[in-house]
């Protein structure tokens, strides 16, 4: 059980966004990186084929999990880690800084 999931709301710690949020796309954790909506957007030079057209193609590029945190469920801003606990007979995460069960 990963502590970083799809869909979560995460704050950046670190880099050229730090301080904002966003929403995770994708978890690679072979690689330990996720890609975060609008956040590391890298822009990549297309050549024009028959099929696509060419241009400036903006995207966001993967960055490390250890520069990321689950935002607290509570304020939804805030840093928090992330704990383990069994409730109702299901382990479930829990954010360690209000308690509250992390949905995702």
């Amino acid at each position: 059980m990963n502590k970083i999931r799809k869909g979560d709301t995460v704050v950046i710690l670190a880099g050229k966004d730090k301080g904002r949020t966003g929403e995770v796309l994708s978890v690679m954790p072979k690689l330990d990186k996720a890609i975060v909506r609008g956040i590391n957007v890298i822009v990549r030079h297309q050549r024009q084929s028959q099929t696509q057209e060419g241009g400036l193609i903006r995207k966001e590029a993967p960055i490390h999990l250890s520069n990321l945190a689950v935002a607290d469920p509570k304020d939804g801003k805030t840093p928090t880690r992330v704990g383990f606990e069994v409730r109702d007979g299901k382990k479930v995460r829990v954010a360690k800084r209000s308690g509250e069960v992390i949905n995702g």
